[in-house]
């Protein structure tokens, strides 16, 4: 392989990228956001518990019982809804990627080009700038920068970088600007060889995956073994075939099966991520919407979050008329390059040809907030006036301009000037903090700026009773008591951010962290939900699971209405799909001991689970539904799904018990089973809904009208026969004393899971 090393100021040649193309030497993105097409159908197709039901359709084949098949149906629609919906979540996704996709500034032809980060090529001459992430090992061949490598290393002290030396892909610039040589492309980059576990990569905090892994795993031991032995009883039954065994064994196993709560899941996530793509909100990760709407603390950036983050200088306060600020500035910003809004204000204003004879710099640090240049005609510092001249005169100067943000110009004598900027707040930010204070957040901002200036634009915003603290002065020893009773944080490194975050947390708190800077990037890792304005620094965007496309903070409230919505109503559904699974359970170890047929058959329990589970349930997971997210997600699908399983199979032992009374045959067993599900069914969903609206009381009365149709107008076709008086009388009586018998075992069930809820969560 030829490597080409071209000079920085001309770069690769035309013909030469055309060469590397050709070879296949690009630096290819291989970090994908989605699944493929085929994965998605791939991994939609071949889940567990399609096998499981594949695996049972078989055994029904085998026996000839074709109707009892139905459920296959059920599997199939299953199926091809998650298939869709997944699918156009993926679509929305990649269409706003493509949006924020990091672009790289390359030298060719002796021009500067921007291209798309899998068009750069092996030994092209690249540009990196505060803010930027490393796209692919390059040697620096010019200029110097202070690199952060934490994402790779988990090491978080920036490393001052020189000609000759290497910046690893993954690690992001920090302050400085470089011109190098892009070494290594694709596979062979860094980041790519070395191994998953030194890989940043940030644990989902997301309770109803955990609350589906721990379902999913308790059945996937349970199903199998019970499965058999219910088949052994079935089959040893005196009045039972082999056929007739394989059906009621095969409907004990279907009824355990929740195969709807997964789709519902991750149906509702789907719907979620293109509700909030139109809002323009790029959704990196799935399961932060429900991190993000049981958020407790907010933690704000204030530049480019709370503000606009475009600074104007607005005066110059000259302290020193020995010196020519305008020459000054103007030397300095030619000089430093730092990608800052502060210098990007400065070389608006001053921006003119200097003679001035340069010797070294020292870029801008978020730690030292300040940055400076030597000349021979002297060395100049630029930075925060309270950092650098810590006098009384000095406190008194920025008391009178503390509606700006002030940055002294001094040299080691004298300070020379102090440049007065100024950011406008963002439109509706206002009305994003109210939201978040009317719905018990708090909000807490965090900025490297100095006390005045942010507790100006904190009356601004309204917000209420405000405690402030400069994090310079601080040595962290009480950081649990400052967290809790601070909420402006003043003078923070970055290092210092991340230690906020992660003292809330410690503390039990669930925080989001905003921001659209490099010095942003520990502090939005270590959130546990982390969102980035689009127009910040790529560092920032790639490790934020939630990317605010227009850079639109009032997009907030609705990413958290969003996830009230979501967990609320998959909370809700999820409790009738387990409820089914519980009393499926129940009634399969009771009828180990039992002489009985399973009073099921495969395409009842298809009837019942569509009308009064299935069809409900994603109907409701699409609700609007703002109310606070409350307590465990797993407990309150228990309290919700188990006084309904146990009513059923209480239910399902009174038919057996008087079924010798009344001398019922299995098929008027089996009917009256049926009849009490649903029964049953529709009184979980009744207490469900608790408060009915035109939906509701619509989706009620037709679901009735569907079960009616379908006992009474084709009775065959689900192995429904006519019941006597008598027993029509007792499903009556039953009913009446379901919906006293429902309430009483939800009473208990209420005090035995908070009584035991520490050891249930666990």
């Amino acid at each position: 392989m030829i490597r080409y090393n071209p000079k920085i100021e001309d770069g690769l040649t035309s013909n030469q990228v055309n060469s590397r193309i050709k070879s296949g030497y690009v630096n290819y993105n291989d970090d994908v956001k989605t699944k493929t097409y085929e994965q998605i159908i791939f991994y939609n197709v071949f889940t567990l518990f399609n096998i499981l039901n594949l695996i049972l359709a078989i055994f029904i084949l085998l026996v000839r019982s074709y109707k009892n098949l139905l459920f296959l149906g059920v599997v199939l629609c299953n199926t091809l809804i998650s298939i869709i919906q997944e699918i156009r979540s993926k679509k929305a996704v990649d269409k706003l990627s493509i949006i924020s996709s990091s672009k790289a500034s390359v030298i060719r032809d002796s021009k500067v080009k921007v291209i798309n980060i899998d068009e750069v090529v092996l030994d092209d001459i690249i540009i990196y700038k505060r803010g930027n992430q490393v796209i692919a090992d390059s040697i620096i061949k010019n200029g110097e920068v202070e690199v952060n490598e934490s994402l790779l290393t988990g090491e978080e002290n920036s490393i001052t970088k020189k000609p000759g030396d290497v910046l690893y892909s993954g690690s992001f610039i920090v302050s400085g600007t470089s011109t190098c040589r892009v070494d290594k492309v694709g596979k062979n980059n860094y980041a790519s060889s070395i191994t998953n576990e030194a890989k940043y990569i940030k644990k989902v905090n997301s309770e109803i995956m955990k609350t589906l892994k721990r379902i999913i795993k308790i059945i996937s031991i349970v199903i199998i073994p019970l499965g058999l032995v219910l088949f052994i009883k079935q089959y040893n039954l005196e009045s039972n075939n082999l056929s007739l065994a394989v059906v009621n064994t095969v409907a004990a196993i279907i009824g355990m099966i929740p195969e709807g709560l997964v789709l519902l899941t991750s149906t509702v996530l789907a719907v979620s991520v293109i509700r909030l793509s139109k809002r323009k909100v790029l959704v990196q990760q799935l399961y932060c919407i429900e991190t993000l709407a049981r958020v407790d603390t907010v933690c704000l950036d204030k530049t480019g979050t709370l503000t606009e983050g475009n600074m104007e200088v607005e005066d110059i306060v000259v302290l020193n008329d020995k010196y020519d600020y305008n020459k000054i500035l103007s030397s300095m910003y030619r000089y430093l390059l730092d990608d800052t809004k502060t210098m990007e204000a400065i070389g608006r204003k001053f921006n003119k040809k200097t003679n001035y004879t340069y010797i070294t710099k020292q870029n801008f640090s978020s730690d030292e907030k300040f940055s400076s240049v030597t000349f021979k005609e002297g060395k100049y510092i630029l930075g925060a006036p309270d950092i650098l001249d810590k006098s009384s005169d000095m406190k008194k100067l920025m008391e009178e301009y503390s509606n700006y943000r002030c940055v002294l110009l001094k040299n080691d004598k004298d300070n020379i000037a102090l440049i007065l900027l100024k950011d406008k707040i963002r439109y509706k930010a206002k009305n994003t903090l109210n939201y978040l204070k009317d719905e018990g957040v708090s909000i807490k901002i965090i900025t490297g700026d100095n006390e005045k200036v942010v507790s100006r634009i904190a009356k601004d915003l309204d917000l209420s009773n405000i405690k402030c603290i400069d994090m310079s002065l601080n040595n962290l020893n009480n950081l649990d008591s400052i967290v809790e009773n601070y909420n402006v944080f003043t003078r923070v490194s970055p290092t210092q951010k991340k230690k906020i975050i992660k003292t809330l947390k410690k503390l039990g708190h669930t925080v989001a962290m905003t921001g659209d800077g490099v010095n942003d990037v520990l502090a939005l890792k270590e959130a546990d939900c982390s969102i980035a304005m689009a127009s910040g620094s790529d560092a920032a965007r790639n490790v934020s699971e939630l990317v605010l496309m227009d850079s639109n903070f009032d997009a907030i409230p609705y990413i958290i209405k969003e996830g009230r919505r979501t967990i609320n109503n998959v909370e809700r559904s999820s409790s009738l799909f387990l409820t089914k699974t519980i009393y499926s359970t129940l009634l399969a170890i009771i009828f180990l001991f039992v002489s009985m047929n399973y009073p099921f058959q495969p395409i009842q329990l298809s009837l019942v689970s569509s009308i009064t589970i299935g069809i409900p349930a994603f109907i409701l997971a699409l609700e609007p539904n703002k109310e606070k997210v409350c307590g465990n997600f797993f407990l309150n699908v228990l309290k919700k799904s188990i006084p309904g399983a146990l009513t059923i199979v209480i239910n399902v032992i009174s038919v057996m018990v008087i079924s010798n009374i009344f001398n019922i045959n299995p098929n008027e067993i089996s009917t009256m089973a049926v009849i009490l599900v649903a029964i049953t069914g529709f009184i979980l969903l009744y207490r469900i809904c608790d408060k009915f609206n035109i939906l509701r009381i619509s989706l009620f009365i037709v679901l009735i009208i569907l079960f009616l149709g379908c006992i009474i107008g084709i009775p065959n076709v689900f192995e429904m026969v006519s019941l006597k008086p008598i027993l029509i009388i007792y499903i009556g009586l039953v009913f009446i004393l379901d919906i006293g018998l429902f309430d009483f075992l939800a009473g208990i069930c209420e005090k035995k899971i908070f009584k035991y809820k520490d050891k249930i969560i666990k």
